[in-house]
């Protein structure tokens, strides 16, 4: 039996409590040591890869002479270590050289393992710097590689002078300056060296030619297209009212409106199936990107949707959602500049570089808050993909402000306009201006039973003024003419308020507060008159009234209202003169529906008054208009003023409206195209101009033309007099049934209407 002294216990304890950390911490620096030399050979080896960064190519070897620096760092350490532990095992052996042999050799027999250690850390050492060796080694090959490689590109990343990018030159220096201004361009791979500067102008923006030595397959190839699906009309609008969101007020309203509706909304789809019969129809994928109710852009209508503020926006993005989801297309719907990035495939950054994919929408339906918030994240792409850009304005853009240079040189720039779309893109709620389309709205429509109940349920003397905001009540001398109002009629109004009556309100007019749609419907359904204040201006509500069987009174506006004499129209990309609160009711509707007057002639206002109590069926919708004059040639007119299409000339494939609707007119000077076709009881038709922008339609009017120019102005076509001189529109974008001067008369192409269709000519189906 061996036997151990309390000093030799305590030197082994000593001995293992200084070993095994150590033992632990050496195997910890071997692990570290091998995963370094794998991570920083790897790192090396895969930098050498050409394809490595799809925008990049390293022109230095990053992390080389590092790498060799840590490895003989490392070599260097654990032969110090060795060293010390050396120095260790002696000063052990000369503390203690009294000790008893037994006690020796038991010592040495524990210490045997720490022998084996330091031998093992030597072998260590010597591998690391073996393998310092040989990295360094293959670095300088591969510098040595490398730096061949780059010699042959550097010509080869220069900007190159090619007269079809002319602009590739600047663009290179541009980026040279200002790369690092957007964190998108390090996004695609932009990284201050000049190959990446080319490659990204050339293959993700297109201002230089595509590099020869590139791999254009692994460019940003196009996705191939999803085959296309057919459209199938819906009936069930569950799922859009999903899609619609919710957390705001106003889409509540919107969803409100939507399932109020369903019912018609699928009579309407299976009337329109009917009708189209087999005809396929591809389903597109749209974006509905709603801007004026994001956050971003300030969203002041949701807070005023339970406090009566303006609904007339929402009802028409309501009824749009309906009718694209009804159509059986695919929609996406976005409130908020988060949504729209996501969808659009916007890259990080502030919005300079184009999109990170090809657009995946097939159309998008806005309004001017979300053309420019995609103008502001879509980069280059904004240009490319605005061509499928439908926007939903109100008042209409014309010719004149849409067109960026022009507008600038001539005054006409305005915060809403410049956008050098095709004006057909904007998309008005009434047809206030012919230049732009006409979207609409849905007006619900009665059945017979309906139609029965309302005429056995209206009060003959009950009238409802046309306004929730007490601020519209705020109209001087408004007492006048609801003084006179008030011997005839019972007033009734729907104004908002939260604890006491609206002082604006007049005390012999019966506030109901601001009622839900439903109830206010019924309201109007009673009702036999519904009286406008003026103001808000062509907004849903009168046609709904009308619909409901009420009859629409409202002010005649003198001097008529427009951009240079009131503040609400300051600044809209529109010269229009309002001469109404609702032009399209007072000239496409009119009595007995519709009148206007003149609230300031107590007479003529109190014979209307007269004149629309004496009415009495008002549920019965208009009579067909009788037909047009037959169709005639595009020659002169039997009475010489105007032309007509030729019944022997082909139809333009394509047209719409058609071309036998064309009656082409040569306006008096001062007189837009718009007044002087409605003066022949026409609309003006804008997609005609091209058919009369020719020498021929002056001469068929046997204009005195001395000389014909062909020149940028919204008002050409035009004859100049004097001076006998034609001109002709240079610019497309510029045709416009707007805009007048007293120096020219316009050639305008009007064609006719149903009544209370203005959209359709009368041989349009």
């Amino acid at each position: 039996m061996i036997t151990v002294n309390p000093d030799g216990k305590i030197m082994v304890r000593r001995c293992l409590v200084t070993l095994r950390p150590f033992r632990l911490f050496v195997l910890g620096i071997g692990f570290f040591t091998l995963c370094f030399l794998m991570t920083s050979l790897g790192g090396q080896f895969s930098a050498r890869r050409l394809g490595d960064s799809p925008f990049t190519i390293r022109t230095e070897v990053m992390g080389g002479p590092e790498s060799r620096g840590v490895l003989r760092k490392m070599s260097d350490l654990l032969e110090l270590m060795v060293k010390r532990m050396d120095m260790l095992a002696r000063l052990e052996n000369s503390s203690e050289p009294r000790r008893a042999a037994s006690h020796v050799h038991f010592a040495a027999d524990r210490l045997a393992p720490g022998a084996g250690l330091m031998e093992r850390i030597q072998a260590i050492a010597q591998n690391v710097s073996d393998i310092a060796v040989k990295v360094d080694q293959i670095l300088r090959h591969s510098l040595l590689l490398h730096s061949k490689v780059s010699e042959s590109r550097r010509d080869q990343c220069e900007a190159p002078s090619d007269p079809k990018f002319p602009d590739c030159s600047g663009k290179v220096e541009w980026m040279r300056a200002r790369w690092t201004s957007d964190p998108c361009y390090a996004f695609f791979g932009v990284d201050g060296t000049e190959c990446s500067f080319l490659i990204y102008l050339s293959e993700v923006e297109w201002f230089c030619p595509p590099l020869p030595w590139r791999n254009q397959t692994a460019a940003r190839a196009a996705p191939k297209p999803l085959p296309r699906v057919q459209a199938v009309f819906r009936s069930n609008l569950s799922h859009l009212l999903e899609l619609m969101g919710s957390g705001k007020e106003s889409l509540i309203f919107m969803k409100k409106r939507t399932k109020r509706l369903t019912a018609q909304w699928a009579l309407a789809a299976q009337r329109l199936a009917r009708k189209l019969g087999d005809i396929r129809r591809d389903q597109k994928q749209i974006l509905v990107h709603i801007g004026f109710l994001t956050e971003e852009s300030g969203d002041v209508f949701s807070p005023r949707v339970l406090k009566g503020g303006p609904l007339g926006e929402m009802v028409q993005w309501a009824d749009i959602l309906a009718a694209l989801y009804v159509l059986g297309h695919s929609l996406r719907v976005t409130v908020s500049l988060k949504e729209l990035q996501s969808n659009l495939g916007v890259p990080p950054g502030r919005g300079s570089c184009p999109l990170t994919m090809p657009l995946p929408f097939d159309l998008i339906y806005t309004d001017y808050h979300g053309l420019q918030q995609m103008k502001q994240h879509m980069g280059l792409s904004f240009k490319k993909y605005r061509c499928r850009i439908r926007v939903i304005d109100t008042f209409g853009t014309e010719p004149a402000y849409n067109h960026e240079e022009y507008a600038t040189l001539h005054g006409y720039r305005t915060n809403w306009g410049y956008w050098n779309l095709n004006p057909k893109q904007f998309m008005t709620m009434f047809p206030h201006t012919p230049d732009n389309s006409f979207m609409g709205f849905v007006s619900e429509e009665l059945n017979e039973t309906e139609k029965q109940l309302i005429k056995g349920g209206k009060a003959s003397n009950m009238a409802v003024v046309y306004g929730k905001e007490a601020s519209i009540w705020k109209l001087q001398g408004k007492e006048k003419f609801l003084g006179i109002l008030s011997k005839y009629m019972e007033v009734h109004g729907t104004v908002y308020y939260e604890s006491q009556r609206p002082p604006e309100v007049p005390a012999f007019v019966k506030n109901h507060g601001l009622l839900p749609q439903p109830e206010f419907q019924q309201l109007l359904r009673k009702a036999k008159l519904f009286i406008g204040f003026g103001f808000p201006y062509e907004g849903p509500a009168p046609l709904e009234a009308i619909a409901n069987g009420c009859v629409f009174l409202q002010s005649r506006f003198s001097p008529p209202h427009s951009s240079l004499n009131h503040e609400f129209f300051r600044g809209k990309p529109t010269s229009r003169e309002v001469f109404s609160q609702h032009p399209y009711a007072e000239n496409f509707i009119g009595k007995p529906h519709v009148w206007t007057v003149d609230y300031n002639n107590s007479e003529e206002f109190e014979a209307a008054i007269k004149a629309i109590m004496r009415t009495q069926d008002f549920c019965t919708a208009p009579g067909p208009a009788p037909p047009g004059t037959p169709q005639s040639p595009f020659v002169v007119a039997p009475n010489a003023t105007h032309l007509e299409w030729a019944q022997n000339a082909s139809v333009a494939p394509g047209a719409w409206p058609p071309t036998h609707s064309l009656r082409a007119w040569l306006a008096a000077p001062g007189r837009a195209c718009t007044e002087a076709c409605l003066a022949h009881g026409l609309v003006c038709e804008p997609a005609f101009f091209p058919f009369l922008n020719g020498r021929d339609a002056f001469r068929k009017l046997q204009v005195p033309c001395d000389s014909t120019e062909s020149e940028m102005n919204h008002l050409y076509p035009a004859f100049a007099q004097p001076g006998q001189e034609c001109y002709l529109q240079k610019e497309p974008l510029l045709f416009s049934c707007a805009g007048s001067s007293t120096k020219y008369h316009r050639l305008c192409p009007c064609r006719d209407f149903r009544k209370g269709q203005v959209a359709l000519c009368q041989g349009c189906l």
